[in-house]
């Protein structure tokens, strides 16, 4: 093994930690990384975007690769990398086969981002009107994808206890493929509060999400049809502050200033808007993962309102940073108190911090992430053979896959 230690990262997309949680997560990784001594390289087959952070000044290669191209098979013999950590399953589905056949002894790594099989599930359940079930996901198709890439990878990031407690009691899947690592920040204590803007300075309620995410899309439709009329019963100057990446058109309509309900798109700096804010409402109805935008919110210190789903996994059962509740009559109240009450608002930043230190320590997770990989990069042949279902899927689902990909590229060419 070379003496400095080669990590390639295969993005879905460019990070845009400005755009959307995953940006921020996929920064958190390549900094842990970058501060134990990798040299790390990111390729990704997806266009450049304005936004996409300068991966460049983080002292991070960037590379372009293409699907269905064997011009990757020459790019990653030459780099042959110790580590590669997969962007979601649909990244491993596409690449893992060909880091497997030229790369065999490179450590492959999958951040799930979040269960995708069970943000559809909910979702589906949430379009059928009816209640989601656990069940549910094992007649999901997405799962027996992402189930199979999570199987073929020697570890697998998972970001919620929750989803890590789904794939061990639900898919059966052995705790040795799994590590549990949740967003990461700084430690906080009750003089960061000092530096942000106090009770009197913070105006409005305000939601920020990026619009391709499509839970996000739902919450918006919800304030403006339900929580927004109720809170406005309650308190008729309330004015909502509603941010995103990629708003669409039908997102755009929503704009009502005489409801004060105020659709602004984009925020150049999410964090700038959040601080100003004084109450974050995110009434999620389905989904999964971590809500990057309710972590922000506790670092800014703006208490928050939201659903168990918003919550779930976030805290470790510590009182919430405001309120969580499914009921949104209370929902509506809640925001109201929240806003107007200077020490119920007060409370809910303490509880926050709480939440911080206890449940997203990097210096809880970081240095363990490390020592599993190093661990895998030693003996990754005796773990692989502990793992016959991967071995079998690697070698079944990836013929077929790889034949696949040899045909697309063959087609492409004539």
């Amino acid at each position: 093994m070379s003496q400095i230690k080669k990590l390639l990262i295969i993005g879905f997309v460019w990070p845009e930690p400005n755009s959307s949680a995953a940006g921020g997560r996929m920064m958190q990784l390549i900094s842990i990384f970058r501060e134990n001594g990798f040299q790390i390289t990111f390729a990704s087959p997806a266009l450049d975007s304005d936004f996409m952070v300068d991966l460049t000044a983080f002292g991070v290669e960037k590379r372009a690769i293409e699907l269905n191209n064997a011009s990757f098979d020459d790019f990653v013999i030459e780099l042959n990398p110790d580590v590669v950590l997969f962007d979601r399953f649909m990244i491993e589905e596409q690449f893992g086969w060909r880091v497997a056949e030229n790369c065999p002894k490179a450590i492959r790594l999958l951040d799930t981002e979040d269960l995708h099989c069970l943000r559809t599930a909910r979702q589906k359940a949430f379009k059928e009107n009816r209640t989601f079930e656990l069940l549910d996901l094992l007649s999901e198709e997405v799962a027996k994808r992402e189930i199979a890439s999570i199987l073929r990878c020697d570890l697998s990031l998972i970001i919620s206890d929750f989803e890590m407690n789904v794939l061990k009691d639900i898919f059966k899947i052995d705790v040795k493929l799994l590590f549990y690592l949740p967003f990461l920040v700084d430690e906080m204590n009750e003089n960061d509060l000092l530096n942000l803007p106090l009770f009197e300075e913070r105006e409005n309620f305000v939601f920020i999400g990026n619009f391709l995410h499509e839970p996000n899309w739902n919450t918006v439709q919800h304030l403006k049809e339900t929580i927004w009329p109720l809170v406005r019963k309650n308190f008729p100057e309330a004015v909502l502050q509603v941010y995103g990446a990629y708003p669409s058109q039908k997102v755009l309509q929503l704009h009502q200033p005489k409801s004060g309900f105020f659709i602004l798109g984009r925020a150049l700096d999410a964090n700038e808007v959040v601080k100003k804010a004084r109450v974050v409402l995110a009434p999620i109805r389905f989904g999964a993962g971590l809500k990057g935008k309710l972590l922000e919110a506790i670092q800014c210190g703006t208490p928050s309102v939201t659903t168990e789903i918003g919550a779930e996994a976030m805290h470790a059962n510590l009182p919430w940073n405001g309120f969580v509740t499914n009921d949104m009559e209370l929902f509506a109240k809640q925001a109201v108190a929240l806003y107007q009450d200077e020490n119920l608002w007060k409370q809910s930043q303490i509880n926050g911090i709480a939440i911080v230190n206890q449940c997203f320590q990097k210096s809880q997770f970081a240095s363990v992430l490390i020592n599993e990989v190093n661990a895998l990069m030693n003996d990754s042949e005796n773990h692989r053979l502990h793992n016959f279902m991967g071995s079998l899927l690697q070698h079944h689902t990836l013929k077929s896959t790889k034949y696949m990909a040899k045909w697309i590229e063959a087609k492409n060419k004539n």
